[in-house]
């Protein structure tokens, strides 16, 4: 049996945004089960661990709700959750009380499955992108990307370049992408308002409902775009 501090060494490895107040989500939202010691402390078992990382696997690889992970959970039980060989838990010591690991590195939007730390100088980034010194002036000035206060570039200016370029063997312009700018600021407006309440909730465990709520408006937010493009595709003359 293991504490929570445990758990939480061993998943960060291989998901490094997971946190105390997550797991102890998931545990409110009937995802994990783990048993409780006389004095209150959380136990998991080695079967517990195997189920979160099913349910962290399903929401970074599938991009799935809460709500659809547990009714694939209710239906499939233990046989749905694929065991593998991982190496043994070293105790930390008391329950709550992992040694606080460093900070999470940036994922590359176009490296979903490795953690890169990225921060790029401009010549970097165009390398990287293949975009021109022109090109990302344009990027700038249209309010697509912006360096930090060091002048460099994260993981999401390296995305949002690399669309960039790939849209520009379109003939598609930075100052067209504005519209996007646009929308995606319309959308961040939407989303923040809806998890304000969470956000302003005294609950330690609101600040984790409202991360899930984000990331679940992300998803829906990107399936709606998209098949509202393709209607709108399919409906347009020659298509």
């Amino acid at each position: 049996m293991f504490s929570i501090g445990e758990v939480l060494a061993e998943l960060r490895a291989e998901f490094p945004d997971t946190t105390i107040s997550k797991l102890r989500f998931l545990e409110s939202e009937g995802l994990v089960e783990p048993q409780r010691t006389p004095s209150g402390y959380r136990k998991y078992s080695r079967a517990d661990v195997q189920r979160l990382r099913f349910v962290l696997t399903a929401q970074r690889d599938q991009y799935l709700p809460l709500r659809v992970i547990r009714e694939q959970l209710a239906e499939g039980g233990d046989d749905l959750v694929e065991a593998s060989a991982r190496p043994n838990l070293v105790a930390l010591g008391p329950d709550d009380a992992p040694p606080m690991p460093a900070a999470p590195p940036v994922v590359v939007a176009s490296q979903p499955r490795e953690t890169v730390s990225v921060r790029l100088t401009a010549a970097e980034l165009g390398d990287r992108a293949g975009l021109t010194t022109g090109q990302l002036r344009d990027l700038e000035q249209h309010g697509l990307i912006t360096p930090d206060a060091g002048g460099r570039y994260d993981a999401d200016a390296l995305a949002i370049a690399e669309v960039a370029a790939a849209f520009a063997e379109h003939g598609v312009q930075a100052r067209h992408l504005r519209a996007w700018r646009a929308a995606a600021d319309r959308e961040v407006g939407l989303i923040a308002a809806l998890v304000a309440p969470l956000l302003r909730h005294p609950d330690p465990s609101a600040q984790a409902r409202a991360a899930e709520s984000v990331r679940e408006l992300t998803v829906l937010s990107q399936r709606l775009h998209a098949a509202l493009v393709r209607v709108g595709l399919r409906t347009t003359p020659g298509q």
